[in-house]
């Protein structure tokens, strides 16, 4: 946009005198102090008042190391926007992860409000503003590969919902309440697959570590961790961590590490936030240097108080088998208060798509709700033409990729290993420990297992269901066959549960694995079946749209 005002400027007195246009003058702006010093950092801000702000960061002297300064102005710009637009530039710089940021997070949470021609300022102008940032170098990236990222996705400074910002400010609440109390705390979130549970424990998380560096808060000083059993989400929170100031890499641990590291240095936590804690072991696993019985309770132990995000539909281990009843006996003891996620933020699919997928997963067999306009819910019957559309998908919105039940061998010895050789003949993921696995551009031609995406968001996911999900064609329902399932890590008896329970809670995991393959993409959902019935059966329910 011509009206767009774009500035660079020494960050020193006498540059800072005065401004050429009333656009900087007497206008809300946005501007960027930043340096590129050996470890470069930058620092984003608004104001109404240009003169008077940019005085005063001269006198910090924290402000003070920056070198240089963008003024950004419009003359559509007003608070609302700018504040907007602030917001959008400190995550897509945390995003492209080139500069270490001063921002702080708004400790006190604000709701940010919907106001005339939002998307205006949001996209258009905002776009406009970041293509000048990459013309100056000082941003790299495009605003759609960043937006695929996970680290922007799990931004800490990412716009809440309504929802969000209320369980937030209770768990806030519940901290500060109990720090002064003697003894365990327990707070339990639970929510589906894409209910925003770890963006807003990313964002909590960062507002907690601010309360801990600010003097005048009950949190000061707090030694605070966040905890996830995944390595592929633990690698996007030590990227977030790199980007802000009050962010540490070594507070973010695998419980096994943390429980560990607790003991050997006589140390205990004030605030633990668990991640993902259906993946939380519930029994010994000395392989893993892991010697207790549960993981929950060895770190509530260790912690002031524990914060805890769990779904039980993504339990994928026996070992680290939860239920309500086996959650409860650990947190019953510490009388935990829950609170709930319910509104589904990830797929744009309508209630009745959502529905149809914990139908299935739940092995009942329904009509296939036609997909809307933002969402693809197709089954297909030929696999070179699921794996082009899936290829397609990938070349127009990037961040889409093909997922298969774990029915297939995969071993971590360098070898290649197929899955479903006979029709989708294509190699498992073969997974870097320093590196994302889906956005890694090379894996659109493999296929991951459910270790690589769960937490994650894909635009497209193509979902191949193996020979351990078929079809009873005289009860019109899925068959569930434990032994075709290779993830036999994932099927280590457990003593404590009889020959029974660990039947049971096999069909379970596999089950909550289609579920967790499912729901990974935004805008939609491909799926090829690999028994014959069940495929026939899919294209049935689907009517006329089918896909061959």
């Amino acid at each position: 946009m011509s009206d767009l005002v774009f500035e660079t400027r020494a960050f020193n007195q006498s540059e800072l005198q005065n401004f050429q246009t009333i656009y900087l003058n007497d206008y809300p702006i946005v501007y960027i102090l930043f340096n590129n010093k050996k470890n470069p950092t930058a620092y984003i801000g608004q104001t109404a008042h240009a003169n008077k702000r940019l005085q005063s960061h001269l006198n910090d002297p924290e402000r003070k190391i920056h070198e240089q300064t963008i003024l950004i102005g419009h003359e559509k710009f007003n608070q609302s926007a700018t504040y907007n637009i602030e917001t959008n530039l400190i995550n897509y710089f945390i995003a492209d992860n080139r500069y270490k940021l001063q921002n702080v997070s708004q400790t006190t949470i604000k709701r940010t409000h919907n106001y005339f021609q939002k998307e205006l300022y949001n996209h258009h102008i905002f776009r406009n503003i970041w293509e000048k940032l990459r013309e100056h170098n000082i941003a790299q990236e495009s605003i759609e590969d960043l937006q695929n990222k996970d680290i922007f996705k799990l931004s800490p400074f990412k716009e809440l919902t309504d929802e969000q910002v209320e369980v937030k400010k209770q768990i806030i609440d519940f901290c500060k309440a109990k720090s002064k109390q003697s003894g365990q705390n327990v707070l339990i979130v639970e929510g589906d697959s894409g209910t925003g549970k770890s963006v807003l424990l990313s964002s909590l998380f960062n507002t907690l570590q601010d309360f801990a560096n600010e003097s005048s808060s009950n949190l000061y000083n707090t030694n605070n961790y966040l905890l996830v059993n995944h390595s592929e989400m633990l690698k996007t929170y030590e990227n977030i961590a790199y980007s802000l100031p009050n962010l540490k890499k070594k507070q973010f641990e695998k419980p096994t590490s943390f429980i560990n590291n607790m003991d050997k240095n006589n140390e205990k936590a004030d605030i633990t936030l668990v991640d993902e804690a259906h993946l939380l072991l519930t029994k010994e696993d000395s392989y893993n240097n892991f010697r207790y019985n549960n993981h929950l309770d060895e770190i509530i132990k260790r912690s002031h108080t524990t914060i805890v995000i769990f779904d039980p539909k993504q339990v994928l281990k026996i070992k680290s088998y939860w239920n309500e009843r086996l959650l409860q006996e650990i947190t019953n003891q510490y009388q935990a208060d829950t609170l709930k996620l319910e509104n589904q933020l990830r797929m744009n699919a309508s209630p009745e798509i959502v529905n149809w997928i914990n139908q299935f997963t739940e092995k009942k067999l329904e009509s296939i709700p036609h997909e809307n306009d933002s969402f693809d819910l197709k089954i297909f019957d030929n696999p070179e033409l699921f794996k082009q559309s899936m290829y397609d998908k990938n070349n127009e919105y990037g961040l889409s990729r093909i997922v298969s039940t774990f029915d297939y061998e995969h071993k971590k010895d360098g070898a290649t290993y197929y899955v479903d050789p006979n029709g989708i003949n294509m190699p498992w993921n073969i997974t870097d420990e320093n590196k994302t696995w889906a956005e890694e551009a090379g894996t659109i031609n493999e296929v991951g297992s459910i270790y690589t995406v769960q937490g994650f968001d894909l635009n497209y996911v193509g979902v191949i269901l193996g020979p351990s999900i078929s079809y009873d064609e005289v009860n019109d329902r899925l068959i569930v066959d434990a032994d075709q399932y290779q993830d036999k890590g994932a099927f280590q008896r457990r003593k404590d549960f009889s020959y029974e329970e660990n039947e049971r809670i096999k069909e379970e995991i596999i089950l909550n694995s289609v579920n967790v393959l499912m729901k990974r993409g935004i805008r939609g959902l491909y799926i090829y079946a690999t028994d014959p019935k069940l495929r026939n059966r899919l294209l049935e329910l689907k009517g006329n749209d089918i896909h061959e």
